[in-house]
């Protein structure tokens, strides 16, 4: 556990993973400090999620950094390529997919690694997994801790020995189903969150591409519905998750 008013950095994105990364961090005792990213990305949207999340958690601070990694483009999700759609498990964890941003997670690491020194924070809390994390080079637990031995050489705090950077990675090791199992028991509420790579207009998810198909597979695993409305089938209420409706199995 947490010491009392330890301060934590803890990337939230809006989606699934983060928000269920942020509650954990609160419930170990931490002072929440969220970060976001506006670099470009097509599902703009998820930004709102954050916000959403965010204030339904009270963190101390939210703050939104602008980057844009349009300038490189490379990925479906900053580029005019298209969002592949339908694909199964197995196509998923074969090859790396157009959605993967280069080197966006070093990226979003060295923001909250500043932000930690300017904090005098030893903790960043970042929801990659290495299970349901549909290829991503920067979701492996080799990066995370190649990361953080960098980190620990990079800053001011470290050199003079102040800071100790401990990157917490709580969803590594789990399946989509054991993550959202997680969070529901902790008490999130996933539908103030975002998960669609290519959202429609209204923000409304496609349900078909890679995260909206791991998202839907880790809800049904659990017995459950998703709490949101997708293209298609928009007459869906968001409704809160009871934990007693989660399977045992």
């Amino acid at each position: 556990m947490a010491t009392e008013n330890k301060r934590a950095v803890v990337l939230l994105s809006g989606g699934l993973d983060s928000a269920t990364v942020l509650a954990i961090a609160r419930t170990e005792g931490y002072d929440l400090y969220a970060l976001s990213f506006s670099y470009g990305q097509r599902h703009i949207v998820e930004l709102e999620a954050a916000r959403r999340v965010a204030a339904s958690v009270g963190v101390a601070d939210h703050r939104i950094a602008k980057i844009d990694l349009r300038v490189f483009g490379g990925s479906a999700l900053t580029g005019d390529f298209a969002v592949p759609k339908g694909r199964t498990a197995d196509q998923m964890s074969h090859d790396i997919p157009i959605t993967y941003v280069p080197a966006r997670n070093t990226i979003f690491l060295s923001f909250a690694l500043a932000w930690a020194e300017v904090l005098g924070s030893s903790d960043i809390f970042i929801g990659v997994n290495a299970l349901d994390y549909s290829g991503y080079p920067d979701c492996r637990p080799e990066f995370i801790e190649a990361f953080e031995r960098m980190a620990n050489l990079a800053t001011k705090a470290g050199v003079e020995g102040r800071q100790g950077l401990r990157i917490h990675t709580p969803l590594i090791a789990l399946t989509k189903a054991q993550i959202i199992a997680r969070g529901i028991a902790l008490g999130v509420d996933y539908g103030l969150t975002s998960s669609c790579y290519d959202p429609g207009a209204s923000g409304e998810p496609c349900g078909q591409c890679d995260s909206c198909l791991l998202r839907q597979k880790g809800f049904r695993e659990n017995g459950i519905a998703d709490p949101l409305a997708y293209s298609g089938n928009c007459s869906r209420k968001r409704t809160k998750v009871d934990p007693a409706g989660l399977r045992s199995d």
